[in-house]
């Protein structure tokens, strides 16, 4: 867990903290189903971060032409599907409470008319 953001109490907050303050209105039967959802982006976030480091092509010495994709490539591949995937997920849970918050919104409005 890295350094996210600063809060105004100069508290350090990670990650994980700010996802799960994006979530803070999600029903809490829903919390508890993606709460390990959120672990696993950061986790995947991380892992990419360390991939980054390393090289994602071998150049042949000889001849620069010939080039092949590192394991370090395919992995973060692989991290990067999972990632997207599980953002997708989080993102549509936050839209549906977007949802049901604008459609509460219109009822209480719909009283004044």
């Amino acid at each position: 867990m890295g350094e996210f953001d600063r809060q105004e109490s100069g508290e350090v907050m990670t990650r994980r903290d700010h996802l799960n303050e994006i979530f803070s209105n999600v029903d809490e039967n829903e919390k508890a189903l993606i709460g390990p959802l959120i672990d696993e982006v950061v986790s995947l976030e991380e892992q990419m971060m360390e991939l980054r480091k390393l090289p994602f092509i071998k150049v042949h010495p000889k001849n620069p032409e010939i080039q092949k994709t590192t394991p370090a490539a395919k992995l973060y591949k692989e991290c990067s599907q999972s990632y997207m995937n599980a953002m997708r997920i989080l993102i549509n849970v936050l839209r549906k409470v977007e949802t049901s918050a604008q459609d509460e919104l219109m009822k209480r409005l719909e009283e004044f008319m």
